[in-house]
């Protein structure tokens, strides 16, 4: 049977060594080529470019979002000089609007149990 060899398996045996490739000419060690810079310096620019494009678009789409404060449901409007009872009718609508959805179905509910006790137990129409 033939022995494998392992690597750093044995004690007092070390790995070999891992040396990078070799760098082209013309670089420093650590460093990049001159045309890698240039390439880098041009990329950078563009990206910067971009960005400010896209903040610029961005300033001018808020311009437009921006509501006055006369407005009483404007969104990142500070309501400060009304009172808690008049921002809580404002901003809490849709909680009313839900209680009553979720009481309405629930009067079905019930409306629909108490007819189900009729045919059943009073008229004797089902028979489980």
């Amino acid at each position: 049977m033939a022995k494998r060899s392992r690597l750093a398996a044995r004690p007092g045996q070390r790995r070999p060594l891992q040396r990078p490739p070799a760098r082209p000419a013309g670089t420093k060690p650590g460093g990049l080529t001159r045309d890698e810079l240039l390439r880098a310096a041009e990329l950078e620019a563009a990206i910067v470019a971009e960005e400010k494009a896209a903040e610029d678009t961005r300033r001018v789409r808020d311009r437009g979002r921006e509501t006055s404060p006369a407005e009483p449901n404007a969104v990142g409007v500070r309501y400060s000089s009304t009172p808690l009872g008049v921002r809580a009718a404002e901003e809490y609508a849709y909680v009313r609007r839900d209680v009553r959805r979720i009481a309405i179905v629930g009067g079905f509910l019930i409306a629909i149990l108490a007819v189900l006790e009729v045919l059943v137990n009073g008229m004797h129409l089902f028979t489980l």
